[in-house]
């Protein structure tokens, strides 16, 4: 083999190892290429699924200030409504205790009503010894009954005529226009105790318009409101 033969072979055995080399290069490129993009679109899911998630926590977010938003709007209405009750049947209560201030005004009736107190208060008590307490301006009244109300209790009880003092302690007056209406006050009526003051009727108008007032204020609000 001459060195021309020799020369054209090592010329084509580098063209070969060239082209081998061109085509593993491509390879190389294609795989890597590959690679890159697959790299990439696992990327761009991990993004979108981290953008997903963050979507989802906002949007419980929006949703849960939205139902903490209502929740307080509705509380705050049913306080209003409440309170719009409230209103109505306090109203209402004033205007019965100021009803209340009649009845003292009517002298027969109101006597008659003073007795009664005095006996059901008795019969609460069931002692012997009572210190009765009334508005100075009513002690006249109690004084024209006292004796026929203790007499009735007796009978009713089977008990023992008791033996009651008339307070110089005297319940506060009633409400006027000139008197402040946040001050103690007292339509009438008679508060009576135990001797050792230990057992107490409290038998005023004013009790027992609070105690009818406790009593029915469902039916009162339901009649009122409805």
């Amino acid at each position: 083999m001459n060195d021309q033969q020799v020369s054209k072979q090592i010329q084509q055995m580098v063209q070969f190892i060239r082209q081998e080399a061109q085509e593993k290069a491509n390879e190389i490129t294609l795989c890597a290429e590959e690679e890159c993009n697959i790299e990439k679109l696992q990327i761009v899911e991990a993004e979108k699924k981290k953008i997903r998630q963050e979507y989802e926590r906002k949007s419980k977010q929006v949703d849960i200030r939205k139902k903490i938003e209502y929740s307080m709007q509705l509380n705050a209405s049913r306080i209003q409504v409440l309170q719009a009750q409230d209103d109505v049947v306090n109203e209402m209560k004033d205007a019965t205790r100021k009803e209340l201030l009649q009845v003292a005004g009517k002298k027969t009736s109101y006597k008659g009503l003073v007795r009664a107190l005095i006996i059901q208060s008795l019969m609460r008590l069931k002692e012997t010894s009572v210190l009765l307490r009334c508005r100075e301006m009513d002690v006249s009244v109690v004084n024209s009954v006292l004796e026929e109300a203790k007499r009735e209790y007796a009978k009713k009880s089977g008990l023992v005529v008791p033996n009651v003092v008339v307070d110089k302690v005297y319940l506060p007056p009633p409400l006027t226009d000139n008197r402040n209406s946040i001050g103690p006050s007292c339509s009438g009526g008679v508060v009576l105790a135990s001797h050792d003051g230990k057992i107490v009727c409290e038998n005023t108008l004013d009790a027992r318009l609070e105690l009818v007032y406790r009593q029915k204020l469902p039916e009162i609000r339901k009649h009122l409101c409805g």
